[in-house]
């Protein structure tokens, strides 16, 4: 028999339940660790970007913990599937790069969409560069471009492999002059840099932040950078554009969260994110380690990593990377 009693609990019942979301919600960030996956191993440079921002953002969002676990395997691949498929609740963020989750998801079709994620904010953009032994003959791109006409495919550039953004930086470069290189795909850029130094390879694609050490050392000498403006502590190195070639190319780096997120999470973590990026002390950390920052959050952040699958989407149509 039903009883005003029962329909009162029920009724109780059914608010409470109705209800839990909301409070579970309104607990965050308090309830427990916040994820964040590193889709690379530990000491790179995605790596080097989160460990920081994570530090200047802790504070931002009373009452927040964060892990950072790395998840690296099939060139970021794996890393970017667990973030894309975690629940969107707050408590699983990663960090993105540009080249590589675009060219996995134009090469095959991976477990994520990238224009679904949920773009907290850029941190870093790592222009890429074209590096040559200090003795070497070349001094501008132009001097690249002749010596590749008079020598087709026979002249090496080293790269971090197969669709990095070292890779993107070479065909894009070779669609502008008009020429073709010969592609040496290496595990990581290390390699290059030794064999440069070595004199065994003619030219190694390497970001501007990976190289700035050796060329303040004046061990090599950097023909171009591929920002859309010299970054300060290598403001001798023009850009590719400042010498006639339309060409940008370098490695985005940034924080987003799965699709889904809500929208009163979200905006917290634009707020902390923007003003993290904004703080004097993180800044000059950046200086003193060589990230080159390029704040941008929420909107604007996914404004730009769409137009960057964009381009790679129209760069394999022309001149796919992979056979």
């Amino acid at each position: 028999m039903t009883t005003r009693r029962t329909l009162l609990g029920a009724a109780a019942a059914s608010a409470a339940t109705l209800a839990a979301p909301r409070l579970a919600q309104a607990a965050w960030p308090g309830d427990r660790a916040i994820e964040v996956i590193v889709p690379f191993p530990p000491g790179g440079g995605v790596d080097n970007m989160v460990r920081p921002i994570v530090h200047f953002v802790t504070p931002r969002l009373p009452g927040a913990r964060f892990a950072i676990v790395n998840r690296p395997g099939a060139a970021g691949q794996l890393g970017f599937e667990a973030l894309f498929n975690a629940a969107p609740d707050g408590y699983t963020l990663g960090a993105l790069t540009n080249t590589a989750m675009h060219a996995i998801a134009v090469e095959r079709t991976p477990r994520y969409r990238p224009e679904d994620f949920t773009y907290i904010a850029n941190v870093v953009d790592d222009p890429g560069g074209f590096w040559v032994r200090a003795d070497s003959p070349w001094r501008t791109l132009d001097d690249l471009k002749e010596a590749a006409r008079r020598n087709p495919e026979g002249i090496g550039v080293g790269t971090a492999g197969i669709g990095s953004d070292d890779h993107m930086l070479q065909l894009s470069f070779e669609e502008a002059a008009g020429v073709r290189l010969l592609h040496i795909p290496y595990n990581g850029t290390a390699p290059v840099q030794r064999d440069v130094l070595g004199g065994s390879l003619p030219v190694g694609s390497f970001n501007m932040s990976e190289g700035v050490a050796l060329l303040r050392e004046g061990r090599v000498r950097c023909l171009a950078q591929g920002g859309p403006a010299r970054w300060a502590p290598t403001g001798q190195v023009p850009t590719f554009k400042e010498q006639g070639y339309d060409v940008l190319g370098g490695s985005a780096r940034g924080i987003g969260a799965p699709p889904g997120l809500p929208e009163e999470i979200r905006v917290k973590l634009e707020t902390a994110f923007r003003e993290a990026l904004a703080d004097p002390a993180l800044i000059a950390d950046a200086e003193r380690t060589g990230l080159p920052l390029r704040p941008l959050v929420g909107k604007d952040y996914r404004d730009m990593m769409r137009a960057d699958h964009a381009v790679l989407q129209g760069l394999w149509q022309r001149r796919p990377w992979r056979q």
